[in-house]
């Protein structure tokens, strides 16, 4: 019954305003067309019947108006319209006095006016009814004596809400502020628009004020009580976005972005979120993966090892949406294995023909079992120990996981037919001066001597350090600051080439695909990072005050920078513009045969040190890291 008196009731205010307007042009109007009673009672009964059911056909009558959007009003004009229609042809076929076509129209124009502003004033007050002030009461006591009864209005309360500046007046900024404004549970409230589009500047949207880029002081944020600044243009330029991220960090504002989110998941939408750790990188997402690299895998089998890690996963992610044949996943942790399984599970289900296979890649016999299972086409290595001070410690380790596991990986590829051979590298193998860096490079070294006389097409692909993956620096600074501090860093000069796990593994596939034999390909990666300013972003953002950053001194085997990927003028172009071919020149077999019965005869013997000198003589350019380091003591 409530419901139904609503609806009667805004029928009722509906038909007061046509009474108004029919009035005021059918009778009070002395036109060219003077209208007799029996004349008005006609026109005033036609309209009244076209007008009302086709309403009432719509369901306009139906709709909650003190929520209305702009659907409801478009619903509103479109019956109206309608039944304008019918009048029209109707009226003129009735053996009744007429009327001029203009005097129809805006009589119907005046009416649809009518019931529009009344459902917006209706609208408005209950929005603003709230606000603890005369306005507020007022437009309370004209929802009182319209509803006929109290009406709980949307409170204004901002001062439980974290007040915002927008940075972006356009359609994804405007989004933002409506989704906010319209929402009375939100927990922000903007306040204004900073934006540089001239047209928009000194103007109002969605009653913000708009200011410009150079205008707004820190003043004008404090006087609109701004906490924090979302950024709201998603296509802006990267030092643009670095300098004011710098300029209203250091001024204390918390940051925001309104973006979709920063790694990839299903039915992603824009949302408000902090700055990730791949937007601190203050460049581009790069995408290499294009239709034709997906279509290069589609339809066949693919083994990833190390398919449970931070890289193999994302790789089976990738690789599963590409269609695959049949996508095996081998690896040695079996949580790790069985995370990714349900997760591909999950999103595909039976789409998806997945296998799970434990088994490390230096058990060989093991290994072959799934060969033989399996037969793939295309094999990606993506198992291997990467942590460089744990590394330098357990060296046989490093040679016995990395080095003999590739080689087994390998051996088994040309044992049962694979036709292509990936391997993960990095850039700590480009002149190593760690242990992990080392085994890489021999890992290349294998993987280029095989390209010369076997069957399988080898390659492998170099890229810098993977943000947030097991074991980066990115976790630990993440925990280091929940835990109050302080934050470990072994030297503030630091830098390093950082990149997603989506680049990463994108950067895999890409290369793969377009793969001749023994490649190593880099990525351009764009400018170096220091750790301390990811440090002191990452405390910043956090919004916790007092975190030490305490330097612990190197670690065995670390630079102080990494080798710079891609020299331009040394390397070989692909036809992606970020890719690129490193020059190196495959060792014979034989050489490389030498080479592992040295690395053999040195892990028998069970001395870590031992295995550390092999290496060094093995991979020429395995140098100490005071080496390089000395080259950079005076910055």
């Amino acid at each position: 019954m409530g419901n139904k008196k609503i609806r009667l009731s805004l029928a009722f205010y509906d038909l007061i305003i046509f009474s108004l307007v029919a009035f005021a042009l059918f009778w009070w109007y002395k036109g060219a067309s003077y209208l007799s009673r029996n004349g008005f009672l006609y026109q005033f009964g036609l309209a009244l019947v076209l007008i009302f059911s086709t309403r009432f056909v719509g369901k306009i009558y139906r709709q909650i108006w003190r929520y209305g959007g702009i659907q409801c009003y478009i619903r509103l004009l479109i019956c109206d319209t309608i039944s304008g229609i019918l009048y029209l042809f109707i009226e003129r076929l009735l053996p009744i006095p007429h009327i001029p076509f203009i005097q129809l129209v805006a009589f119907c124009s005046m009416n649809c006016l009518g019931s529009l502003s009344i459902r917006m004033l209706y609208r408005y007050a209950y929005k603003f009814g709230g606000a603890d002030n005369k306005i507020g009461r007022f437009l309370r006591f004209c929802i009182r004596i319209v509803a006929g009864k109290r009406v709980r209005t949307e409170q204004i309360s901002d001062t439980q809400k974290i007040k915002i500046a927008i940075i972006g007046a356009g359609n994804v900024g405007i989004s933002l502020a409506d989704e906010l404004l319209n929402n009375k549970k939100a927990l922000y409230v903007p306040r204004c628009f900073i934006d540089t589009n001239k047209d928009k500047i000194g103007r109002e949207i969605r009653g913000l004020y708009v200011y410009s880029e150079d205008e707004v002081t820190l003043d004008i944020l404090q006087e609109h009580q701004i906490q924090e600044v979302v950024f709201a243009v998603p296509e802006m330029e990267v030092e643009k976005r670095y300098k004011l991220f710098d300029y209203y960090q250091k001024a204390g504002f918390g940051l925001k972005l309104y973006d979709f989110p920063a790694m990839d998941t299903p039915n992603k939408k824009r949302q408000l979120r902090p700055f990730g750790v791949e937007d601190l990188l203050f460049r581009k997402q790069i995408k290499v993966v294009d239709d034709k690299t997906a279509a290069y895998y589609k339809d066949k089998t693919i083994l990833i090892t190390g398919g449970g890690g931070s890289i193999g996963s994302e790789l089976c992610r990738q690789v599963a949406a590409m269609e695959p044949k049949k996508l095996i996943i081998v690896d040695i942790y079996e949580n790790c294995a069985y995370e990714i399984q349900q997760s591909l599970i999950s999103k595909y289900g039976k789409k998806l023909n997945l296998f799970v296979e434990i088994v490390s890649i230096t058990n060989k016999k093991g290994l072959a079992r799934v060969f033989e299972a399996h037969h793939p086409d295309i094999v990606i290595n993506a198992a291997a120990h990467k942590h460089v001070p744990l590394m330098e410690h357990n060296c046989i380790e490093a040679v016995e996981n990395n080095v003999f596991g590739c080689m087994n990986v390998i051996e088994l590829c040309e044992e049962y037919g694979a036709s292509r051979f990936m391997m993960v590298s990095t850039d700590k193998a480009v002149n190593p001066t760690n242990v992990m860096g080392a085994t890489k490079r021999m890992c290349e070294m294998i993987m280029q001597a095989y390209s010369t006389r076997g069957k399988v097409k080898c390659s492998a692909t170099r890229f810098g350090n993977v943000l947030g993956s097991a074991g980066s620096v990115i976790p630990l600074f993440k925990s280091q600051i929940a835990a109050g501090g302080p934050i470990t860093l072994t030297d503030r000069r630091i830098i390093r080439y950082f990149m997603t796990i989506p680049e990463a593994s994108q950067l895999v596939l890409e290369s793969g695909a377009m793969a001749n034999n023994g490649e190593i390909f880099v990525l351009d990666m764009g400018k170096p990072v220091k750790i301390y300013d990811l440090a002191m972003n990452m405390i910043n953002l956090s919004g916790v005050q007092g975190i030490q950053i305490i330097e612990t001194g190197l670690r065995p085997g670390e630079k102080l920078y990494e080798e710079l990927l891609v020299k331009k003028d040394e390397l070989e172009k692909t036809e992606n513009d970020l890719i690129f071919v490193e020059k190196e020149n495959p060792v014979t077999m034989e050489e490389l045969q030498e080479k592992l019965a040295y690395l053999h005869e040195a892990t028998s013997k069970l001395d870590d040190n031992g295995v550390r000198e092999a290496l060094r003589k093995v991979v020429p350019t395995f140098i100490k890291p005071e080496e390089v380091n000395e080259k950079l003591k005076n910055l």
